[in-house]
């Protein structure tokens, strides 16, 4: 493979590119903001900033949604946008190779494909790879070796469960939902139990800041919302057990999928994954306490991911650099 090659992951909240001529990698929010329509206003971090407190003429748009591309034509605006002007990359026949989910249709799987090789890039080649396949990668797992390894990826749209050996997947479980779920459900308890309405944002904050995915941490935070009965905007504490109790269904969503994945794995891979831990990663692992939950209901021990929203794009820059993992990649004709 030449220099000339972008990573890339398409996340809900973010995507991320890294790019081999520089050894650099860039995070930014997956996030446009539209006006008459179709036309770009804003995109990325700028139009995240916007997100619940724009004007009725801007909308404020998600491009990827539970794992899939939700608007093309915005995306592929966005994307080739941010490559030219805002990293300055050379573009014309580039390399691409695009993280992508498992289970998603193979329809979808083509729209990632698409959307760089349909592109006024025109690029050399564009190559794609399962999404916990460039997590196990980017986790420094070897995936060529006859040894099972779980992954367990929280984005903010989608978990995904998956058992790897040999450079493939054995088994793997996508539930549709994930951070963004956790926010919605704070959202909602927060309205049920204290009368009050709050944003996403704030719901988001909450859950980084004071939540936890076991019970008994004692921390509490002061939000503003709008009084359900009075209409007016108020401030009130919030404290840790509360969040808690909103998101414990939706966390035991996640653990009854990494048991049935367990109960599903052939006995001498599990006996791998017992010796070698289950490995968690995505955006949000990084909830508090979330490790050491699924270490309670499964037995085995767990290791976080040192950059959690990162490793997939680090995972693919690995795979375009050292050529035993020149198979994981595939195409799309």
């Amino acid at each position: 493979m030449s220099n000339n090659v972008y990573g890339i992951d398409l996340g809900t909240n973010n995507f991320k590119v890294y790019a081999k001529a520089t050894g650099k990698t860039m995070l930014e929010k997956n996030t446009i903001a539209v006006v008459n329509k179709n036309q770009i206003y804003s995109y990325g971090n700028s139009a995240y900033a916007m997100f619940e407190k724009a004007p009725e003429n801007i909308l404020v748009k998600f491009p990827v949604v539970e794992g899939v591309i939700a608007d093309y034509n915005l995306l592929q605006k966005m994307i080739f946008d941010f490559l030219e002007h805002r990293i300055k990359a050379r573009i014309k026949n580039a390399e691409f190779i695009i993280a992508v989910p498992t289970d998603i249709t193979p329809v979808e799987k083509r729209a990632f494909y698409e959307i760089f090789y349909k592109s006024k890039a025109k690029p050399k080649k564009v190559l794609l790879c399962e999404k916990p396949i460039a997590d196990a990668v980017g986790l420094d797992i070897d995936v060529n070796e006859p040894t099972g390894v779980m992954i367990v990826d929280m984005g903010a749209d989608t978990t995904e469960t998956s058992v790897i050996s040999l450079g493939g997947l054995v088994l793997s479980d996508l539930l549709h939902f994930g951070g963004n779920r956790l926010d919605e459900s704070i959202i909602s308890y927060i309205r049920k139990e204290y009368n009050l309405v709050i944003g996403q944002k704030t719901a988001k904050s909450l859950k980084e800041t004071i939540g936890s995915a076991l019970p008994g941490r004692e921390d509490r935070m002061v939000v503003v919302g709008r009084d359900v009965l009075s209409g007016l905007p108020i401030e009130m504490e919030i404290s840790s057990e509360a969040i808690y109790e909103a998101m414990k269904s939706n966390l035991e969503s996640i653990c009854t999928s990494i048991k049935m994945i367990l109960e599903k794995t052939p006995p001498e891979l599990a006996k791998d994954i017992i010796h070698s831990g289950i490995y968690i990663t995505g955006g949000g692992s990084k909830l508090q306490g979330l490790g050491q939950l699924f270490e309670q209901i499964t037995g085995i021990k767990v290791i976080p991911s040192e950059f959690p929203e990162e490793s997939a794009v680090r995972g693919l820059v690995k795979i375009v650099s050292e050529s035993k993992y020149k198979t994981l990649p595939f195409s799309i004709k």
